[in-house]
């Protein structure tokens, strides 16, 4: 991970959508300006989501996402349909591909409603245009032709309109931050460390305060107390990993703030609040509950791993209880999640928002408590309100 990368979370997510042969992976081919998805006159030749991360002016870093025919028939097909709903969980802009030839289909129609129902911009792209006269005034409505790229250039507008509106202002922390500002950055270096380099929370905080002409230092847990030291004032605040909560605690003065990168990534990707609350849950929790711990990412699992070895042990050492762990990753997240006690969640770096909205909205209308990981840690380890206190009305809720 370098500085000027853009990662999979922080791109607007674009997906194209339609039945089957109406001509969506030629358009997006033609949008890209790359042979990105294979085309063929065949129905259903898309059977999986095909994802290019991707500049796209005048839009900037951007995912687009090719899905499979949603009008797909067969078991197989069932398959590819739900794969397609899945997408609509992440999807920021969705274009709507539908054959300018004929009116619209059922399929179509559905294929709106669900936009409707989950608040995603929606462009409809009338395509092949080359067949028809047909001209379309509506801002949400445009006829193209990905064989001739026709109206190719004024597509991209239309979405680059829509992805305007997307929010540009969220900070990680550079919003509590003032100008001249040093924070210190506690990165634990262990088994569970990608080799030679920092992950992506650590990253994308560290730019966020060089940004705000703050400044940043670096240091482990075994070295923090003499980096303090040799500080000549206290720091405006102290970010840890939250693996190292329970060290780093004793250590921070309390007149210094104290925080997690899982706790501001869980306010910038939009659930701290409902993190806060379902922490709460841990305490009431029965032996044998279902708990689902949920990464957004697919790295390999080492021995020392935070989802499957250090979550599962603190929590049978805070509440002397065994429980049933199910582990999730990447793009696999349960749609019913009510045989679960509770789902505690990774810091979602990998995960756009729309996505984790989704996620925390299934919890939520299934009435299962959602924590993130930073959450969990600090509340088992009896300091929740002090690293949530740079956002005091959270600490009313607790």
């Amino acid at each position: 991970m370098t500085l000027n990368d853009t990662p999979s979370g922080e791109r607007i997510h674009i997906g194209f959508f339609g039945m089957r042969n109406a001509g969506k992976s030629s358009l997006v081919n033609a949008v890209t300006g790359q042979e990105l998805a294979v085309v063929s006159d065949i129905k259903g030749t898309t059977t999986d989501p095909v994802y290019k991360a991707m500049e796209l002016l005048p839009l900037g870093a951007v995912q687009i996402i090719d899905t499979p025919g949603f009008d797909d028939v067969g078991e197989l097909g069932e398959m590819r349909v739900k794969k397609t709903r899945q997408i609509l969980a992440k999807t920021d802009i969705a274009v709507l591909v539908a054959d300018i030839t004929r009116e619209l289909s059922e399929c179509d129609k559905d294929l709106i409603n669900l936009f409707k129902e989950r608040d995603i911009p929606y462009i409809i792209a009338y395509n092949k245009a080359d067949l028809s006269a047909k001209s379309f005034n509506s801002k949400n409505e445009i006829a193209v032709s990905a064989k001739n790229k026709t109206n190719i250039f004024e597509l991209k507008e239309k979405i680059a309109s829509f992805a305007g509106k997307q929010n540009t202002e969220k900070r990680i922390v550079g919003d509590l931050i003032d100008k001249n500002d040093l924070l210190v950055l506690v990165t634990p270096i262990d088994e569970a460390a990608p080799k030679g380099r920092m992950i992506l929370p650590q990253v994308q905080t560290l730019r966020d305060i060089l940004d705000s002409n703050a400044m940043a230092v670096f240091t482990t847990e075994y070295e923090l107390a003499e980096t303090l030291n040799k500080l000549a004032y206290p720091p405006k605040m102290v970010i840890t990993d939250s693996q190292a909560f329970a060290v780093v605690n004793k250590i921070v003065p309390e007149n210094v703030p104290l925080t997690s990168f899982s706790i501001l990534m869980a306010r910038y990707k939009g659930f701290l609040e409902t993190a806060v609350k379902g922490a709460a849950a841990i305490k009431s929790l029965e032996s044998g509950a279902k708990i689902l711990i949920s990464e957004g990412c697919t790295h390999h699992r080492q021995c020392g791993d935070i989802g499957s070895v250090k979550l599962p042990a603190l929590l049978r050492k805070f509440t002397g209880k065994e429980f049933d762990i199910e582990l999730s990753s990447g793009r696999d997240f349960p749609d019913d999640l009510s045989g679960y006690g509770l789902v505690i969640h990774c810091g979602a770096c990998m995960l756009n928002e729309k996505e984790m909205t989704y996620r925390r909205k299934s919890a939520e209308m299934q009435n299962v408590p959602f924590t993130n990981y930073g959450i969990a840690i600090a509340y088992m380890n009896g300091i929740l309100r002090r690293t949530i206190g740079i956002f005091p009305d959270l600490t009313e809720i607790i």
